[in-house]
């Protein structure tokens, strides 16, 4: 594999921000932010953030979907691979990738993370800073597994769900689809339907209507 010449980030936040700080530490030398509210002349560090993007890739260039949010990462790969660029796949230099394991195209391993042996981590994922993610886990497409999160040993995390920062998913839990676990609750057992949980151990949180 041939090291990255540049990389065009996608977006200009804050995800996209720690993306650009893995890619200077692993030696990438070009850097380049796409974000349609982007300002006149905006640089971002010493690297250019442009509204849009309409010429091709030039070789040794690859792109990163660098939102925060699961859905717009998602929309963010499918623009590249309409247009046939290749997506990059950011492990830092100081994360651990156990043997037996496979990341997904798009995806972003952060510094200090954990991927464990045997796990997958799908595409268009974010194992974050200090995220764990042990021993024979499946992560799903566009999840993000966030700051000091820790995934135990075979779970299942599915696609399109945040894993908060600090909280922690119990060895053999599965979590299904477009779950939200907030910031330091603990996932004890199965969470079977969509939806935001939180608090130690785990709850659903319930919207009322003023009837209630």
């Amino acid at each position: 594999m041939h090291p990255l010449e540049g990389l065009l980030i996608l977006g200009c936040g804050g995800h996209a921000r720690a993306v650009a700080d893995v890619a200077l530490a692993l030696g990438v030398k070009h850097l380049c932010f796409v974000d349609h509210q982007a300002r006149p002349d905006e640089t971002c560090g010493a690297f250019p953030v442009r509204r849009s993007w309409d010429e091709d890739l030039s070789q040794g260039w690859s792109v990163m979907p660098a939102s925060g949010d699961g859905a717009r990462r998602q929309a963010q790969c499918d623009w590249v691979e309409k247009r046939g660029w290749p997506l990059a796949t950011l492990v830092s230099p100081t994360a651990t990738i156990g043997f037996g394991s496979t990341l997904g195209a798009g995806t972003f391993v952060g510094h200090h993370a954990h991927v464990g042996p045997l796990a997958s981590v799908g595409m268009g994922c974010v194992v974050n800073t200090g995220a764990i993610v042990e021993h024979e886990s499946t992560i799903g497409d566009f999840t993000h597994i966030s700051i000091n999160a820790a995934v135990a040993g075979r779970c299942h995390v599915g696609q399109l769900c945040f894993i908060g920062a600090g909280s922690t998913v119990i060895d053999g839990v599965k979590i299904a689809d477009g779950v939200t676990l907030g910031a330091g609750a603990c996932a004890h057992r199965d969470l079977a339907e969509p939806g935001v949980y939180v608090g130690v151990p785990t709850r659903k949180l319930i919207k009322c209507s003023l009837a209630c």
